[in-house]
Parts: C-alpha cells; structure tokens; sequence
C-alpha cells in the first residue's frame, strides 16, 4: 500500500527527528492577530513528540487570555505577556523565537529587549521589523496594496464618532484570505475562537513602543518563512519586508501553503524548525 506524503512526513517528524536531536531547545511560539496559543496545537506537537520544549505564549485579548480588546489601548499591553515570560526566563537560558502574521511584531520587539536570551528568531510569513523598517510603515505598504477587508467588523467602543477601536475578521475573509489552502476542520475550529484585535489610533506611540534598533535586535540571527499563497500577507508583500529588514541567515519558502502555515503545511513548518534547532538548516 502507498502512503501519502502527509503520512511519510508524519512518521519522520515523530520517529527519525527525535533520533537525531541531540540538544532540547526551547520554541517559543507566537500566534498572529485575532488567534491565540490553540493555533499551534499541530506544531507544538510535532516539536515536543521530537524531544523538544514549547512555549505557545497568549497575548493579551486573545485566546483564553481574559483581558478585553477594549482595555487595550497600546500596543505594550498586547505584546506585555511575552515580555513578562522573556523577563522569567533564568539569565543562562536561550529560546528560539517563532513569530506568525502579526506575531512578528511582538518577536522584534523581544528581540530589541532580550537579545541575549534569544538564540535565532523565526518569522512565519510574519511582520518583521529592523531599524530601516517601522510597523506603521508596513501597515502603510499593506494598505497601498489595497486588500479587500470583505466582511470583517470594526468596532467603536468609544463611541459611533470616534474612530474604530478593534476590527474582527469576518468568516468569508477568513476562508479566502487566511485558511484557502488549510482543512476544513482547522478553519471551523478558528471560526469558534477568534477574537477582535485591537486598532492602535496613536501613531506616534505605536511607533515608539515597537521601535527597534540594530545594536539590540540586530543582534539575534534572523530566518523568514515565506509562505508562496498567501492571500494576506503577500509573497510580494514579504519579499519587500524582507529587503527591507535584513540581512536574514536564511530564507526558506514553503509551497502551497496559506497564511495560516501552521494549518496547511504543518509538517513543513515543523520540518524547518526542528533543522534550526539542530543548526542543519
């Protein structure tokens, strides 16, 4: 009987790589926008079934996290449970930082603030920052590329004459821009856990608060995964971040893969993970 490539992919995940890892590393994953900790539960199994420790951190307002998107008002909030973890981490500890979507905004600013305890950063088709590249810049380029919102919401918690407060991706978004290429379960199980992600109106402070440097953050080696059918974050849209914010010691592309990576090309993902933590990459 011939086994699928999903199968064969399994099997090398669970029974060859904890063969060949000789050192634990500690992943720290982070989730993008709207999501939380649960949208890693396929990654983080490949990466403990191979022998491995995993962090799966909840931002704030999101997951099962309790704080509301509405007491959300600067993005030093959202990213504070990551920095708090990266504080506890003991002095002699290094992790491997693995940002997604919206998740890389966090990882950069982990990166400025705890160079020493991060041994390689990972961006999964992720915003990634440097000196030369600011978050409202990237919010800017992704805005002149003009990507449809479709059915997602804006909520007004300070009132209908103010301006949006959060936004909440709509299911047809969803479907067609983030899980086109991920099973169908995976995206009914996002649909049920969603959240509203906060709307940061002060430019001059969001700039601030996620500004990085090259003498901090340009420390800590860098990897993008590029996922090639993105409908969200772009194949382009990466190239031109990834220009922008190098240089980078690796660069790996995953084929037909959506923006949800961890969804659609689980083992893929997994795959190059492990390879950095066994510095075979």
């Amino acid at each position: 009987m011939k086994m699928g490539v999903d199968f064969v992919h399994i099997l090398l995940l669970l029974i060859v790589f904890p063969l060949l890892c000789v050192n634990s590393e500690h992943f720290v994953l982070i989730h993008g926008g709207s999501h939380g900790a649960w949208c890693w539960y396929k990654v983080a199994t490949m990466l403990k079934s191979a022998g491995h420790n995993v962090t799966t951190v909840e931002l704030a307002a999101s997951g099962i996290n309790q704080i509301q998107v509405q007491e959300i008002r600067q993005i030093s909030q959202y990213y504070e449970p990551l920095m708090t973890f990266m504080e506890s981490l003991p002095t002699n500890e290094k992790v491997i930082l693995v940002g997604h979507s919206l998740g890389g905004v966090s990882t950069s600013v982990a990166m400025e603030k705890f160079p020493d305890k991060i041994s390689v950063a990972v961006f999964a088709t992720a915003y990634v920052l440097s000196q030369n590249l600011t978050y409202p810049t990237i919010q800017q380029e992704q805005a002149r590329r003009n990507i449809s919102s479709l059915d997602t919401q804006s909520f007004f918690f300070d009132g209908p004459n103010k301006p949006a407060t959060a936004r909440m991706v709509g299911p047809k978004f969803m479907a067609s821009r983030m899980y086109q290429l991920s099973p169908p379960e995976d995206l009914t199980l996002a649909l049920s856990l969603v959240r509203p992600v906060p709307i940061y109106k002060d430019v001059e402070l969001l700039t601030k608060e996620t500004a990085v440097s090259n003498h901090k953050n340009g420390k800590v080696p860098k990897i993008f995964i590029i996922s090639k059918s993105d409908n969200l974050i772009t194949e382009d849209l990466q190239k031109w971040m990834i220009e922008r914010s190098g240089p980078f010691a690796e660069v790996k592309v995953i084929k037909d893969s959506d923006h949800m990576v961890m969804f659609s090309k689980p083992e893929k993902l997994a795959s190059i993970l492990l390879k950095i933590a066994n510095n075979t990459i």
